[in-house]
C-alpha cells in the first residue's frame, strides 16, 4: 500500500472532520499509522473545512496532506480550491447532487449522489459524509468495511445505526 494521502472537503456542518476522524481510526483499527488532520473556520456553518487523513505501512514523517492521492468534496467551491492538490491518476468523489463532477480532470472520477440518497434513504442530508465514506470504501478500498463500522459505532454512540446505514447506502451506490 505505501502511504496514501486523502483530502475530504466542504463546508462547516458537513461533518468533514468526522468523516476524517472515522477514517482514520479505522485505519488504525486495522493496524496502519495514520496521521488526521483537520482546518474549520470560525463559524460552525458555512465556512470552508477540510480533514486530511494519512494511511501508511511505515511511520508517517509529516502529518499534512501536501499532494492527495484521493480527494472527496462535498462542496463546489472547497473542490475548485482542493482540486490542484490531486496527484494525477488519483482518485476523486465528487458529492453530485451539490457539486458538478469536472471534467478533463487526469483522475479516476467518481459522482456519488452522497445528498441526494441520505435524504431519502435515510431522511436527512446529515448522513451525506457517511455515504461519502461508503462509496471511498468502495471505491478505494483503503480499510475494510467491518474496520470502517467498527469506527462508525465507536465515534458516534448515538444514531450509530442511521449511520452504519447511510455508510451501508453509500458501498452500495459505488458497487
Amino acid at each position: 500500500m505505501g502511504e496514501v494521502e486523502v483530502l475530504i472537503v466542504g463546508v462547516g456542518g458537513q461533518g468533514i472532520v468526522l468523516a476524517g476522524r472515522i477514517l482514520g481510526l479505522a485505519a488504525s483499527l486495522e493496524g496502519k499509522y495514520v496521521a488526521q488532520t483537520q482546518s474549520y473556520g470560525a463559524r460552525v456553518r458555512g465556512t470552508p473545512v477540510w480533514s486530511g487523513v494519512i494511511i501508511s505501512d511505515k511511520r508517517i514523517n509529516y502529518p499534512f496532506v501536501r499532494r492527495c492521492d484521493v480527494l472527496v468534496a462535498l462542496n463546489p467551491d472547497a473542490l475548485r480550491e482542493n482540486l490542484p492538490l490531486l496527484r494525477e491518476g488519483g482518485v476523486l468523489l465528487v458529492d453530485t447532487s451539490l457539486v458538478e463532477a469536472p471534467s478533463g480532470v487526469r483522475a479516476d472520477v467518481h459522482g456519488v449522489e452522497a445528498t441526494r440518497v441520505a435524504e431519502r434513504r435515510i431522511g436527512s442530508k446529515l448522513y451525506a459524509n457517511m455515504v461519502m465514506l461508503g462509496a471511498l470504501t468502495a471505491i478505494t478500498n483503503l480499510v475494510k468495511v467491518d474496520a470502517m463500522e467498527r469506527a462508525i459505532r465507536e465515534t458516534l454512540t448515538e444514531d450509530e445505526e442511521r449511520n452504519v446505514r447511510a455508510f451501508r447506502a453509500g458501498l452500495e451506490l459505488a458497487r
